[in-house]
């Protein structure tokens, strides 16, 4: 009786629990459903949004993208024939069923069970619900139901074209792109609105496994795959066999077999690929957090001009095309002289004197074998293995030849790089970091490199050299053979570049003619420490940096025997010609969030940080920097390494009216030849250019140097950008310098005995000639004029004594001279009486076709 109690209650206790179990379960179905209602409206899911790029004027540059490329399109827009070969591929009875087969579902589990492959168990609805709503990585049952639940709540929420537009528009198509439409561009070049059906067959075996199917680099197996997609078409009679013959013959008749998967990101529009590079690293150390600069939606608002872009781009690649194509040239023709001449003879001392390993042409013979096979027999085979579909001869063979291929590049091709900025807002106007921008080239030499600048260092420190007031312009200096000593006592015999010594030359002359020996006499007279301290000033570079960066007291830095980055260099000559003030490159102005909020202020705080500075933001006087200006500016004017860029700084306005930009700058070879420069500066812009290579120790050989290769390609872009721009002085200090026409000769204050002999310079207050000339008094030959005279006679076989007693003589002081052409002019020495003529005379000035002289007076 007792028993037949307790029954009924432990029956009402399980009822009751068990009522309360599925009323939780059908409260959280509830919850769920109403979360589906609640939140997932396809249309407002949130997309990965690129990052756009626009330069100065508000043109898009490009988007940095993720490799998530999304591009929305609506179902309305997709062609029928994806459609089709989406169905017939994944889901044929979606139309019919609620969100899941019970029939694929079953399959599915008995193709697990006995390890055999009968075709997946998810509809395309299960498919889409596990992307959005769960791990599709997770292969565990757990997943697979809540894959269901979530698929059945769709079927309830949407129509079934809904549920296709959100799947084409969010599944994962390989290649780093997600959705139909980006999808579409990685792999044919075309919006989906206009693919085949043989280009729809290519998309959707992606579905299953992008990379097993990649036409890109399994040509062979996409082909199989997708014949099988179009012919499941045709059998279900959404297509006919010519048209699914038609279209697969038509894609493969135009593939491209030499192309590799490369991801979204790397195939973007890019109109300045190696600025755009520059910002998207400038941007990772800005953006912290939850942020990310492919899939935010930023507007990044840089400072680039798209115009001067596009030309830098060209003067760079033309330029850098025409050094490889002369070094090679050059150096073709010695190692021709070379097997045709040393080789054989070594080899005939190495048989006469059974000396084996003299022979070198079995060396010669590796040579030729290997670079036949690198450039001719392994781009054949690389081709075979992707249309044959042999990955272990791609593997093998093909890119262990490429990577000799490349190493063997980067010791014989000649790079270059160059960085322009606004004088007086530190704009990056234009960059362009190397030949070419791709996955195997993405080291931005403007900016990374640490390279040595040659004499275009050496304004850097005769800045300083006037400030001290030992030295102006007019200074004359000995170049004349000399020893310099170490602080250890070694001697130091540094050299001209052509070996010559011109006697006394004033200091403008010995600057833009770039002159070893004076020079390092105007270093030796202000003390290392000035020079790197002013140097290093003006390269913004830090005190920790220097011990690396070679700044070590000696005679070698005055020839520019330390290691800069071109962007410090631009940054110098900027300083230079912004009136001495600070100048900070900078590449990014602002940075909106995709709602147009301002987040991020780059130029601002750049702008708060030099008023911060007061009075230190002027790194060398105004007065220094005009005067150093005018010394520069006659590197183009007056004959100087880059006088045969003169006239591409001329222009008409539309009334036919003449002008000419100012322009000044220097140009640089290092030692051995290895390095090519040239900076510069207008009013407007400043400019470094180099050109050398990336691995260090060859030669880029005589005739190519700062003055005729990068001064030319500085001279192309600047005469072109300056092209439309009004005409603009170099601001004058209102006080604390002065101009004065000196005697060209002794740099002393004319007599009229000087004549024409004259040049007019510019001078810290103070520091103008005081004495008159006296070189000129009695018309007695100037000292230089003597040395210059004794080597033309030299050249011509005479002695001085042979001229002076038996042949008239010509000569021409001309190269003293920075504004006048002198007439003839009679001079006594001696007993010599002698006619000038300046028309037969020599001269020591540049022209645009004295391309040997150009590179010789570096």
């Amino acid at each position: 009786m007792t028993k037949m109690k307790k029954s009924p209650i432990v029956f009402l206790s399980l009822l009751f629990l068990f009522s309360i179990g599925i009323g939780w379960f059908l409260g959280w179905c509830l919850s769920e459903t109403n979360n589906i209602e609640n939140t997932e409206y396809f249309t407002e899911f949130n997309t990965a949004l690129p990052t756009k790029l626009l330069d100065i004027n508000g043109e898009v540059i490009t988007e940095f993208v993720s490799d998530e490329k999304r591009e929305i399109i609506s179902y309305n827009k997709l062609p029928q024939n994806l459609i089709d070969a989406l169905l017939t591929r994944e889901d044929r009875i979606f139309f019919s069923h609620n969100g899941f087969s019970f029939k694929a579902v079953l399959r599915a589990v008995i193709g697990k069970l006995t390890g055999k492959s009968l075709g997946g168990g998810s509809t395309l609805t299960q498919q889409i619900a596990g992307t959005l709503f769960c791990d599709r990585r997770d292969m565990s049952i757990k997943r697979k139901i809540d894959e269901l639940w979530w698929a059945i709540q769709m079927e309830r929420r949407y129509s079934k074209n809904e549920i296709l537009e959100l799947y084409l528009n969010r599944i994962y198509f390989g290649g780093g792109t997600y959705g139909v439409n980006a999808a579409s561009k990685y792999y044919f070049g075309h919006p989906a609105t206009e693919i085949t059906p043989a280009e729809a067959a290519i998309l959707v075996i992606q579905l299953s496994n992008p990379a097993y199917y990649n036409p890109f680099d399994h040509p062979n197996r996409a082909m199989d795959r997708q014949k099988d997609v179009l012919n499941s078409m045709v059998e279900s009679n959404y297509i006919t066999k010519e048209l699914a013959s038609t279209s697969f013959d038509d894609y493969w008749a135009t593939f491209d077999y030499t192309r590799t998967s490369t991801s979204a990101y790397q195939m973007r529009d890019d109109k300045a690929p190696w600025f755009s590079e520059y910002v998207r690293r400038e941007l990772g150390n800005l953006i912290y957090g939850s942020d990310d600069i492919y899939t935010s939606g930023f507007t990044v608002n840089t400072t680039l001009k798209l115009e001067h872009q596009l030309v830098a781009q060209d003067v760079m690649t033309k330029y850098i095309n025409q050094a490889n194509y002369l070094y090679k040239k050059e150096h073709s023709s010695r190692a021709k002289l070379a097997y045709s001449t040393y080789i054989p003879l070594t080899d005939l001392f190495s048989l006469m004197f059974n000396i084996p390993s003299l022979k070198i042409s079995s060396e010669r013979a590796k040579i030729v074998a290997n670079s036949t096979y690198i450039n001719t027999i392994n781009p054949c085979l690389d081709l075979i293995s992707m249309m044959c579909g042999i990955d272990s001869l791609k593997i093998g063979i093909t890119n262990k030849a490429t990577t000799i291929s490349k190493q063997e590049e980067e010791k014989t091709t000649i790079e270059g790089t160059m960085i322009s900025l606004n004088v007086e807002k530190g704009w990056i106007d234009a960059l362009v970091g190397g030949s070419h921008f791709d996955q195997d080239n993405q080291f931005i030499r403007a900016v990374q490199a640490k390279v040595q600048p040659g004499s275009t260092f050496k304004p850097l420190y005769y800045s300083a050299a006037i400030d001290s007031r030992k030295f102006t312009a007019s200074t004359e200096i000995s170049d004349t053979p000399v020893v310099f000593h170490t602080a250890d006592n070694k001697p130091y015999i540094p050299q001209n570049f052509r070996g010559e010594w011109l006697g006394n030359v004033p200091l403008w002359y010995a600057l833009i003619h770039s002159m070893n020996v004076p020079s390092l006499k105007v270093l030796d007279g202000i003390g290392f420490e000035a020079a790197i301290n002013r140097a290093v000033s003006l390269l913004g570079i830090s005190n920790q940096e220097l011990p690396s960066r070679g700044f070590v007291p000696g005679y070698p830095i005055g020839l520019g025997v330390c290691s800069v980055r071109p962007i410090e260099m631009a940054r110098a000559y900027a300083v230079i010609a912004n009136s001495g003030k600070d100048v900070t490159p900078i590449a990014i102005r602002t940075v909106e969030d995709k709602d147009g909020n301002v987040i991020l202020n780059p130029e601002q705080d750049v702008l708060i940080e030099q008023q911060a500075k007061g009075d230190a933001i002027q790194i060398i006087s105004p007065q220094n920097a005009y005067v150093m200006t005018k010394l520069l500016q006659q590197t183009v004017n007056n004959g100087g390494t880059l006088g045969a860029q003169k006239s591409k700084f001329e222009y008409k306005t539309e009334k036919g009216q003449r002008y000419t930009m100012p322009a000044a700058g220097k140009t640089g070879t290092t030692q051995n030849w290895a390095d090519a420069w040239t900076c510069g500066f207008t009013p407007y812009y400043a400019a470094a250019f180099w050109f050398g290579f990336d691995q260090p120790g060859q030669s880029l050989g005589l005739r190519i140097t700062g003055a005729t290769l990068a001064g030319y390609a500085w001279g192309d872009y600047f005469g072109t950008i300056h092209e439309n721009l009004p005409t603009k002085d170099f601001d004058k200090p209102l006080s604390g310098v002065i101009e004065a026409t000196v005697c060209s000769v002794s740099g002393k204050i004319l007599t009229p005995a000087c004549g024409d002999y004259k040049t007019t310079q510019w001078y810290l207050s103070g520091t103008e000639p005081t004495e008159v000339c006296t070189v000129h008094s009695n018309q007695s030959i100037s000292t230089l004029a003597r040395n210059r005279l004794e080597k033309e006679l030299y050249k011509s076989g005479y002695t001085m004594k042979d001229q002076i007693n038996t042949v008239p003589l010509v000569v021409n002081l001309d190269f003293l001279s920075s504004d006048y052409v002198p007439p003839s002019e009679e001079f006594t020495d001696n007993s010599l009486l002698n006619t000038v003529d300046s028309k037969d005379a020599f001269t020591d000035t540049t022209t645009e076709d004295d391309f040997d002289y150009n590179y010789l007076m570096e």
